[in-house]
């Protein structure tokens, strides 16, 4: 099954056909919302809204690790997550897609692993996203004639709050394309669940 993560807009009831509403809770906590658990074209996906259905959540107050563990404990075995962000490169324009190849973490207060306790796992990130995954996005993005980056380096930071100026520069520095608040720990979490991210 496909796991769909959205933020804000991502409860549109037209967006999918409706099969059932799931509440689950895990070791970690609650999720962000119920999951829903429906068909798009024929496909069955679980759709969880990231910052809560009434988008109240800030991104340093979601928690991850329970969206992450209730998308599998669901039978989810690839997500696609949505997040708004911010160009840092006049190249990147509003309203394009980009599928990201990398990412530089600049948060400070998340929980980014689920061996925190009686284990210690040690997970390579080098390549964070599932290579398969990306080729048929980008595939499907040249059919649509989407405008589209094939790559695309994600600073994430903490947030809420913008950054500034200086801080923004200093990003354009390291090369980064694009600045966002939600895809990590996201994506290291899916990696530790072995979900396709």
């Amino acid at each position: 099954m496909i796991g769909l993560i959205g933020g804000t807009g991502f409860e549109d009831p037209n967006l999918f056909k409706l099969i059932k509403e799931k509440k689950v809770s895990t070791e970690f906590g609650k999720p962000s919302s119920t999951i829903k658990i429906g068909e798009i074209a024929g496909k069955k996906v679980a759709l969880l809204s990231r910052h809560g259905t009434k988008h109240t959540i800030n991104p340093s107050n979601v928690n991850y690790r329970a969206n992450i563990q209730a998308l599998k404990e669901v039978g989810v075995t690839k997500i696609l997550s949505a997040s708004a962000v911010g160009s840092l490169k006049e190249e990147f324009k509003p309203g394009e897609f980009v599928f990201l190849d990398q990412f530089i973490d600049r948060t400070t207060k998340r929980q980014q692993t689920f061996f925190d306790k009686n284990k210690v796992c040690h997970i390579s990130v080098a390549e964070p996203f599932c290579s398969n995954l990306r080729k048929n996005l980008i595939q499907s993005a040249k059919e649509l004639k989407f405008d589209f980056h094939e790559k695309g380096i994600c600073v994430v930071i903490e947030g809420p709050r913008f950054s500034t100026k200086a801080e923004s520069n200093l990003f354009r520095s390291w090369n980064a394309d694009i600045i966002g608040m939600t895809l990590v720990p996201e994506v290291v979490l899916a990696r530790e669940a072995e979900i396709c991210y």
